[in-house]
């Protein structure tokens, strides 16, 4: 038999007290009603805007994920349904009714949206189910909520330490994969794609003519590049969170006011809460009834709830419990690295730019054209994306290459359903890559028809250009980092 050593069988036991260790359960209720509402309005925001039609009922082609074609595209009328059914159930993970399957509902909801078109991708909604998928591992509902308070035998004051640490992982990776994605060139030395980005925003009152200036321009990147990749070690420091998280605020607040980004910086702001001591919210709400009391000394602070049991030797579940959260931090880490095993720039090629964090990475511009001919009778045919596409989507593909090589595929199986026989699909496309000129995408000379999506390397894609960004007073159409 082999005998452990004292010293890693000490080891041991301190890892498993550390993520055993009582918390109060009363921050991760916090982070369960915001992520709960934050859903609500997402939802409630998609069907007040008309943006189910636009981005999922409308369109005659959907884009999408490979590995995931088999993932229908709903009619109208349910897809509204499903909507509607988000906005409920994020209520319902909010007021803690129903929680494990409300919370589980919700993750293959909510992931179903973002699967029925690649053209509809962005960060944050990413971002969102993974956090969906982790709340359903979290108890979260033992406190504060109508389930806790139909079954009393379910109410608790804490939760087990990894609950926390997980969720901190989770955003801490966004953070960190955003600042590592601006260590480039373009980012640093050139201030691209910022200063095209603010450039255009220069009739903003006050500080419209400041924009406007190259060095604001640099002052922006390397703000943002020492913000995302340094803000989470602050976050995790007692000392300096309170005024991280006050940094965390005004960043995405200044960002909101310039850019497009949506429901971003409000889904980051809540997902940095999750980095506080675990009881703040009810020294918070002691603080506001002390003060609205009038009491003269202020209560003393609840202490940090104690488990009722001290945390013993780990079974079986509680090791492989262990093991699927190792698993998925390593698959987390993986995935944004996957790009550097195809080599050359991924803001030209984008082979694993999706789901690698690159927020805000690069100012894409395109313009494409298909080239449809018959090999038996040499007839040529130029076909524009618009014939088949949104304006929206059109403005994702013409950019993407895989997407590129979707439609070329779907217009080789359109033509030889209109009787046109077996053809070859060949592209002109003309990309520029934050304000370079324009240089073509995909060889020409390929048949696009004839080419299959996978996660290989796509030969077809040209090399990247080596010259360098110019400086563009205003930003051409085309697709940017995030949308809506």
């Amino acid at each position: 038999m082999t005998e452990v050593a004292p010293g890693a069988r000490s080891a041991s036991a301190r890892l498993w007290q550390a993520l055993l260790a009582p918390r109060d359960l009363a921050a991760l209720v916090a982070f369960r009603v915001a992520l709960g509402l934050l859903v609500t309005v997402s939802a409630v925001r998609f069907l007040a805007y008309g943006w189910v039609d636009v981005l999922f009922t409308g369109p005659r082609f959907h884009f999408t994920y490979w590995g995931f074609g088999w993932v229908p595209a709903l009619p109208a009328p349910w897809m509204h349904a499903v909507f509607a059914a988000l906005a409920v159930l994020g209520l319902c993970m909010a007021a803690g009714l129903f929680y494990r399957v409300a919370v589980a509902l919700l993750f293959v909801t909510f992931t179903y949206v973002q699967l029925v078109d690649v053209s509809n991708y962005l960060n944050h909604y990413y971002l969102v189910s993974l956090l969906l998928g982790l709340m359903l591992f979290v108890p979260a509902h033992r406190g504060f909520s109508v389930d806790a308070w139909r079954t009393p035998a379910l109410r608790s004051d804490w939760l087990p330490a990894w609950c926390t640490w997980l969720l901190r992982f989770q955003v801490g990776v966004v953070y960190v994969f955003a600042g590592l994605a601006k260590l480039t060139s373009d980012w640093l030395v050139h201030a691209q794609p910022l200063n095209i980005w603010l450039s255009a925003r220069t009739s903003l009152p006050v500080v419209g003519p400041l924009l406007a200036e190259r060095w604001v321009a640099y002052a922006a990147a390397w703000s943002g590049f020492l913000f995302d990749t340094f803000i989470v070690a602050c976050l995790l420091t007692r000392k300096l969170r309170p005024f991280a998280y006050v940094v965390v605020i005004g960043f995405h607040a200044a960002t909101s006011a310039l850019f497009p980004i949506g429901m971003f910086p409000v889904i980051m702001v809540t997902g940095a809460l999750v980095f506080f001591e675990p009881s703040w919210p009810r020294r918070l709400f002691q603080g506001l009834r002390t003060r609205f009391a009038r009491v003269a000394a202020a209560a003393e602070p609840p202490a940090e709830p104690a488990s009722p049991l001290a945390p013993g030797a780990p079974g079986w579940k509680a090791r492989a419990a262990l093991g699927l959260a190792v698993a998925y931090a390593v698959v987390q880490v993986a995935v944004p690295l996957r790009t550097h095993l195809y080599g050359g720039n991924v803001l030209w090629h984008e082979q694993g730019m999706r789901f690698s964090w690159r927020v805000m990475a690069r100012e894409k511009n395109g313009s494409v054209t298909f080239i449809v001919r018959d090999p038996a009778s040499d007839r040529e045919w130029h076909v524009t994306p618009t014939q088949y596409l949104t304006r929206l989507q059109e403005r994702e593909m013409s950019v993407q290459p895989d997407l590129i090589l979707q439609l070329a595929r779907h217009i080789a199986r359109d033509f030889e359903a209109r009787g046109k026989g077996r053809v070859q699909v060949h592209v002109d496309a003309l990309v520029s890559l934050n304000g370079r000129p324009a240089e073509r995408l995909v060889d020409p000379d390929v048949d696009l028809a004839q080419e299959v999506d996978g996660l290989a390397p796509k030969r077809w894609i040209r090399p990247a250009p080596d010259t360098p960004p110019v400086r563009l007073r205003s930003p051409l159409r085309g697709a940017t980092a995030e949308r809506l």
